[in-house]
């Protein structure tokens, strides 16, 4: 199945560059990629799904050619998710069959499916963190905040310089560190390539933008953070699926995840990491397929 690409113009002035496969008149998926990855990540996901559903997997902003505002405020979640609204509702009629995200991704996912569930019938989501969980860990866990820190290294000012230099080394280790990378193929190489010669500052706003973080000797990071559980609680069917050797984010995240997710609908993957979407893309599609055929059931 061919993955399209198309530039999507959105109403409040950000363009969105997208991938995208099956027929358009089909149930709408829409993927949400992470750090430091971008919209391709998600090709063979959708080309397995692409004869049931159309397929459509936006670069986020300040990634690949998708619009980069300057200011590190813009990469505050309520904006993410306005795009995110605005590309659902420029791409079909009615809610999505599904909202599938993974890490960065899933935090502009969980906030939208909280405050927008309208949008979508169900949301999916790969080794990213619930806000609850995630700020529980962090507030608590001391292996969390280690686990954690490299979050305040990439809001530092030199940290694009830092990163990709001698062939951005110090971007590589994200990939191969939190996982196993025999996946990681030249030819796959070449693709982030691609995408961080783009620009590395976007991306990077996203840590500087958010306060979920480890508390450092200046910013109180996710320290200085408190919610009601109802302002983050999702009403929608939710299917999550966890890569469980994650070294960046382990499975602790899943303890108390249904306080949070009263429909929820776990997946423990045993032998996966945070990469999980490159690791085992078809599991991934077929996990999907299955969640969306249980909400239409």
């Amino acid at each position: 199945m061919t993955i399209e690409r198309f530039d999507l113009a959105l109403p409040h002035g950000i363009t969105l560059s997208c991938r995208a496969a099956g027929d358009p008149a089909l149930p709408r998926l829409v993927f949400l990629h992470g750090f430091p990855e971008a919209a391709f990540v998600w090709d063979e996901v959708m080309q397995a799904l692409a004869p049931q559903f159309r397929c459509i997997a936006p670069n986020l902003r300040g990634y690949e050619r998708s619009s980069a505002p300057a200011e590190v405020e813009a990469y505050r979640a309520k904006h993410l998710m306005t795009d995110v609204a605005a590309l659902i509702a420029a791409t079909g009629d009615g809610p999505l069959a599904a909202l599938v995200a993974h890490d960065w991704g899933g935090a502009v996912a969980w906030n939208l499916a909280v405050q927008k569930p309208a949008l979508m019938q169900r949301l999916v989501i790969v080794n990213s963190p619930h806000p609850g969980t995630f700020l529980r860990e962090l507030q608590a866990s001391g292996a969390q905040r280690e686990a954690s820190a490299y979050m305040n290294r990439l809001c530092e000012p030199q940290a694009e310089r830092e990163l990709a230099a001698d062939d951005y080394a110090g971007l590589w280790p994200f990939l191969t560190d939190h996982g196993g990378q025999p996946w990681l193929t030249e030819g796959l190489k070449s693709r982030y390539r691609e995408v961080w010669d783009l620009g590395l500052t976007g991306p990077l706003n996203y840590y500087r933008a958010s306060p979920m973080r480890p508390p450092t000797a200046s910013d109180p990071g996710a320290m200085a953070l408190q919610f009601a559980p109802e302002f983050v609680t999702v009403k929608l069917p939710t299917t999550v699926i966890w890569g469980l050797d994650d070294q960046a984010l382990p499975a602790a995240m899943l303890d108390g995840l249904a306080e949070f997710v009263p429909q929820l609908d776990l997946h423990r993957v045993p032998g996966a990491g945070h990469w999980i979407v490159h690791e085992q893309p078809a599991l991934v599609a077929s996990l999907i397929e299955r969640s969306v055929r249980i909400t239409a059931d």
